[in-house]
């Protein structure tokens, strides 16, 4: 059975030789640390890791949803201690050159008001070259991914997201109250960027699986309520989803850590059926969403992070925790975010081991 069919049949209740056997990624310290603890000094990157690993991996659909032209990246200030960077959306941050956090502090967005996102929003043109690859290379690409062993996953974009991240999150939620017609403004942008490039993509391609990333929850909740969710964003993914199921494409999740439950049920509605990452530290309960939604829900992740630092008995315990509900079907498990550098590289080669053995995954000989 090709990795394809794997996943394709698994994520529909089909039978299939095991369960899928993939992961999220790792931060980027990682990689410098596992390198220091054993792990050969080639593998860089989550491509590299994948295969030294043994992971299934899939094809990505090259299209391009963000702004274009690029913002002009460089360091605004340097100092001893500290860099201020812009990024290629014009966000203004300022990160430590010790590496001590791989979060960085937000100094400046750039939409600030009105007349800001008239600008701004002239980068958002779906229409503008190089948002898909020029014509030939189309063509190659469509011929190679019809004919791949590999799954084909297509970005929907974001519908939220990157609304908040062009803003800052008090921003944004300030104009959600005293400006919604800005918000609709950039949600119906961002929406309709989405339709006509999936449109475009899957009028070419067959793709096994889509998804959104929408990072727009906190431990507690979301950061808009449900009922603004309802108003902003449900019709918009409905008619992104819509397309999607069109041309029989109805394998669609969202990427949102944090505590997803206010929200879930609206994602399903709107046609977004699968769950990811299931962030356990976040207050995401994989096991309620099963309960309250059934089958109709499909699920990835949902491995804590915290048991893969602690190690041993505590790994064997979360998989023993979650094998009733990927017994289940419809749930793939990982690691519910990127593996942070708490983790040590003996500790994941023990983790990697003991969840192929629980889920009836073959034995790999890393690397």
């Amino acid at each position: 059975m090709t990795q394809r069919e794997r996943l394709v049949r698994f994520m529909h209740y089909e039978p299939v030789d095991h369960v899928p056997d993939i992961e999220f990624g790792y931060w980027d310290e990682v990689y410098g640390l596992w390198h220091q603890q054993g792990m050969p000094k080639w593998v860089t990157d989550k491509e590299k890791a994948n295969k030294f690993f043994g992971f299934e991996t899939r094809e990505m659909v090259p299209v391009w949803h963000g702004v274009l032209p690029n913002f002009e990246e460089g360091i605004i200030e340097d100092s001893e201690t500290r860099e201020v960077i812009r990024d290629f959306e014009g966000v203004l941050y300022e990160r430590n050159k010790d590496g001590t956090s791989c979060i960085p502090h937000f100094l400046e967005f750039p939409v600030k008001n009105r007349k800001d996102w008239k600008e701004y929003k002239k980068r958002l043109d779906p229409a503008t070259p190089g948002r898909l690859p020029a014509s030939e290379e189309w063509t190659r690409y469509a011929e190679k991914a019809s004919s791949s062993d590999l799954p084909v996953r297509l970005n929907l974009g974001s519908m939220f997201g990157k609304v908040r991240d062009w803003m800052g999150f008090e921003e944004v939620a300030i104009a959600c109250i005293e400006d919604p017609a800005l918000i609709h403004d950039m949600c119906e942008t961002v929406c309709e960027m989405s339709c006509v490039l999936v449109e475009r993509v899957l009028k070419d391609i067959k793709v096994d699986y889509a998804y959104f990333w929408e990072d727009i929850a906190f431990n507690h909740g979301p950061i808009i309520s449900p009922k603004m969710f309802r108003e902003f964003l449900v019709p918009r993914y409905k008619r992104v989803t819509e397309i999607c199921h069109k041309y029989g494409l109805d394998f669609i999740y969202v990427d949102c850590d944090g505590n997803i439950h206010d929200i879930a049920g609206l994602w399903l509605g709107a046609g977004v059926n699968c769950m990811f990452p299931l962030d356990v530290a976040g207050r995401t309960d994989a096991f309620a969403l099963r309960k309250q939604y059934g089958k109709e829900m499909l699920l990835m992740g949902g491995v804590a992070k915290m048991a893969l630092i602690r190690g041993g008995k505590a790994i064997d315990e979360e998989l023993m925790r979650i094998k009733p509900l990927v017994e289940d079907g419809g749930y793939i498990p990982h690691v519910d975010h990127l593996v942070p550098a708490d983790v040590t590289y003996e500790n994941y080669l023990y983790y990697i081991k003991r969840k192929r053995e629980v889920f009836g995954i073959p034995e790999r000989d890393v690397g």
